[in-house]
């Protein structure tokens, strides 16, 4: 029964709420472990969904599954030796609603029925606004309003959009469940005006959670403040869950004929938020808001490969893996620099080359992979992406989505140059930590194995996801 990749957590979540705090750490870590074994089980078809009206296994669903189950485990590694060092002023409160949210994004990436998934995108909100507000200042309490409110506006105009594809099943006289794969056997018969109604709503409200310009607002100020293991899940595993919803309705649009509707309306949101990202990137002032431009840059290169289709469709794959990995580390990174320098401000870091050598390496080799350069895998999946978007005779679109990473990368180059070399004449306030430094080498190895090695049943998942849509290599 593979909805216990949602109950557990869930159950471990509320018994974690009522331990001691030492017991509760390893109720987390015992968890996130029983999770990844369950997802691999899932995956190899061992467990599948027992109310399948539902709940279903997807290549694109459990690709996603595997993903957040993995850096889970090195952020839930990270997070016990991170807690012990940081004034966190309810631990329980703060386990317990981790757990909750990975039983939400679980219930995300399983979720068949229309509304089943509407619901667990919503959840992934509630259960995560806790994260946001765990300090308890006055620019958490912003921070996390901003991101219910603008989140659930957002949420609630993706659920007008479901309602406009139940429309397009009502107008065709077609009877079958609201579910993506009842809804793709007859997508040819559903009325083509409410689809693609329907998946503007779609696109405009999960693609407010997934941090798509100008929808994007909420995302640099709530990764600005939650604690830096719930940034690395924010930014790595709740973006994805949210283009999931995004990319489900693409699936519909394309076995409807309506491939060409949704693809330009995703390449123009993917251009437009890399440019967004490419003016706020530059004069930054503090870094986990860097990385959170960032996060709203990468979603961006998602959305435009998956709109150009093709071979640019196996590279968004590609990105949103790697992305995930490398984007994680970044902000377990961002955690160890905020405990050694006590700011978030760029300016009150610098000389952390010697300073913290082990959090430098992985937080400049984290810069270097998200920027684009070998040997980590972003380095490919950018390469698919121009290849494929040249493929397609998309000049002018792959033009702007050159000139957008270009810029990203000076602006980023400079903060990150600064923070590394940068002259700083005290000492850090905390000495690093092998449990904070080894999920950060973790995640940055399996983005580097996985760009010179990939197993053959991962990459059938993949190619199995991208050909719903029109996708191969």
């Amino acid at each position: 029964m593979l909805e216990f990749t949602t109950l557990i957590p869930v159950f471990a979540g509320i018994i974690a709420m009522f331990l001691p705090v030492r017991l509760g750490r390893v109720v987390l870590v015992v968890t996130a472990l029983l999770h990844l074994q369950m997802t691999i089980l899932g995956w190899m078809g061992k467990l599948t969904p027992s109310l399948p009206g539902y709940f279903a296994v997807t290549p694109e669903g459990i690709l996603i599954l595997l993903v957040t189950s993995f850096i889970f485990l090195c952020i839930s590694v990270y997070a016990v030796s991170y807690m012990s060092e940081t004034e966190i002023t309810s631990e329980p409160i703060y386990i317990g609603c981790t757990l909750f949210f990975l039983g939400s994004m679980s219930m995300v990436a399983l979720a068949d029925h229309l509304v089943v998934l509407w619901i667990a995108i919503e959840a992934t909100t509630l259960m995560s606004a806790p994260l946001i507000f765990l300090h308890r200042s006055k620019t958490a309490l912003e921070a996390t309003w901003k991101y219910v409110l603008i989140c659930s506006v957002g949420l609630a105009l993706a659920l007008l959009g479901c309602f406009f594809i139940v429309l397009s099943m009502d107008i065709g006289q077609i009877h079958v469940p609201i579910t993506f794969s009842s809804l793709s056997s007859v997508a040819t018969k559903l009325d083509p005006v409410w689809l693609k109604a329907g998946f503007i709503f779609i696109v405009i409200g999960y693609g407010t959670k997934m941090g798509l310009a100008p929808m994007h607002t909420w995302l640099p100020d709530a990764h600005s403040e939650s604690p830096s293991p719930a940034s690395a899940l924010l930014s790595g595993a709740l973006l994805n869950c949210a283009f999931l919803g995004v990319y489900r309705g693409h699936q519909l649009l394309f076995q409807a004929g309506l491939g060409d509707y949704s693809s330009n309306l995703l390449i123009g949101f993917g251009l437009f938020s890399m440019l967004i990202a490419a003016v706020f990137i530059y004069n930054q002032t503090d870094y986990k808001r860097m990385l959170a431009y960032s996060s709203i840059e990468n979603m961006g290169i998602i959305a435009f490969g998956v709109g150009v289709g093709g071979l640019a469709t196996y590279g968004a794959m590609l990105h949103l893996i790697h992305h995930s990995l490398l984007k994680s580390s970044l902000f377990l990174s961002s955690g160890n620099i905020l405990l050694g320098y006590g700011s978030k401000l760029i300016a009150r870091t610098g000389n952390m080359a010697r300073l913290m050598p082990k959090t430098f390496v992985a937080f400049f080799a984290g810069f270097v992979g998200i920027s684009g350069f070998p040997p980590f895998g972003i380095f490919i999946s950018k390469l698919l992406i121009i290849l494929g978007a040249f493929q397609m005779g998309r000049h002018f679109s792959i033009s702007v989505f050159i000139f957008a990473i270009i810029v990203i990368f000076a602006g980023a180059a400079r903060l990150v140059m600064k923070m590394s070399f940068g002259k700083y004449e005290k000492d850090i306030t905390v000495d690093e930590n092998l449990m904070r430094v080894v999920p950060l080498y973790a995640l940055l190895l399996a983005s580097i194995i996985l760009s010179v090695w990939m197993p053959d049943s991962l990459y059938q998942t993949i190619l199995d996801a991208i050909s719903t849509v029109g996708g191969g290599v």
